[in-house]
């Protein structure tokens, strides 16, 4: 079984001018120790050292882009400004440097923006409809069409930096409640114009924030997106209930110039539609209705899903891989996503790969104490 599994994982992919390694991926895990938002030496080694252990490509925490809005958290990196995208070239240039691929996730945080909130405290909280994840009004700014420009056009920015500086793509979150999520969400998204409305008209910000970024990058330059049915601390709820809706909202994503999606599940073996009689995960429901490359992502190699607790000190141990190998070898998804177990362990994909699985490392709150 590890042998089978390793020749999967293997496997070299190739996602538009990124030529990756294997089909391991490190999931993007907001870490916070970018003090001023730049990244450091200790960032660099952070990623560097996944990388030169097999990790084929790098995903970093969300970075925010050029807008005051987008964060809300002390040290969280920023990808503008002289000093970040500097110390951002020399993350690129390290793992490069042990063969690895790499690409920032795009962040904007959206109405989770709590008013006062570092690191630019006189800005304002915003989102589609001023409504938060909850379904409180009033919680913050309904975004103008000039805050929406302002913010597609920061997006764009941040992209054409990206490829400047030599990452390998970009990944965009809109998963998780975020801001892109946030006008996909009929809950957050109550606007009357042409970016609310039905499904396919809730995607109209994100269609025109990828085609924006589509327009100021090469052709073949990956741009990924991820997204979630669940959001912040919001387990049950749903943006899509089946198949169809799913398609309905992957599918201008996938027009406007998605290259691939990242579909982040807190559970990666569940069937996401139990209904239709397949035991297809969100990964292999994206796959299926738009195409696309797609990556998958949910507690792999840990006994426990994701939660609030998991990256600030919730223990969890090494759970076995089988539950991998044949989805894999299917094709069923094309990436592999590892978040809080290679936190753990730098080396797990080197285990992996070379059957040392009984070495793996359990997730627990030394993980989070630093960049390690």
């Amino acid at each position: 079984m590890n042998t089978r599994l390793a020749a999967a994982l293997s496997r070299p992919f190739t996602l538009g001018s990124a030529k990756l390694p294997n089909r391991i991926a490190m999931a993007p895990m907001t870490r916070g120790h970018s003090p001023d938002g730049i990244p450091g030496a200790d960032v660099a080694a952070y990623y560097a050292r996944r990388a030169a252990a097999g990790t084929g490509l790098i995903i970093t925490e969300g970075t925010t882009v050029d807008h005051r809005s987008a964060g809300y958290l002390d040290g969280v990196p920023r990808f503008h400004g002289e000093e970040q995208l500097a110390g951002w070239q020399k993350v690129v240039d390290a793992v490069h440097t042990h063969g690895g691929a790499i690409m920032p996730q795009l962040w904007h945080v959206g109405i989770q923006r709590t008013a006062g909130a570092p690191p630019f405290p006189d800005a304002p909280s915003m989102g589609p409809s001023g409504i938060s994840l909850d379904g409180t009004p009033g919680a913050g700014e309904t975004m103008t069409l000039a805050d929406i420009d302002d913010i597609i056009g920061a997006f764009a920015k941040a992209a054409r930096a990206a490829e400047e500086i030599g990452f390998d793509g970009v990944e965009l979150h809109g998963a998780h409640g975020y801001l892109i999520d946030q006008f996909l969400w009929e809950r957050t998204n109550r606007r009357t114009d042409a970016y609310g409305g039905d499904p396919a008209s809730r995607t109209t910000f994100a269609a025109d924030l990828v085609a924006a970024i589509r327009e100021r990058v090469a052709p073949d330059f990956p741009v990924v997106l991820r997204f979630s049915q669940w959001k912040s601390e919001q387990y049950d709820v749903r943006l899509a209930e089946n198949p169809k809706e799913l398609e309905a909202v992957l599918t201008p994503l996938a027009e406007a110039g998605v290259d691939a999606f990242h579909a982040s599940g807190r559970r990666y073996w569940q069937p996401e539609f139990p209904g239709t009689g397949s035991d297809l995960n969100i990964a292999g429901w994206a796959k299926k209705v738009t195409g696309k490359p797609v990556i998958t992502v949910g507690s792999v190699g840990l006994d426990s899903a994701f939660h609030p607790g998991s990256l600030s000190g919730a223990n969890s141990a090494v759970e076995s891989l089988d539950r991998l190998l044949e989805p894999l070898e299917r094709d069923e998804f094309d990436l592999v996503a590892v978040g809080r177990a290679l936190l753990a362990d730098p080396e797990w994909a080197d285990k992996v790969l070379t059957g040392r699985v009984s070495e793996l490392t359990p997730f627990s709150r030394d993980a989070v104490e630093s960049l390690h």
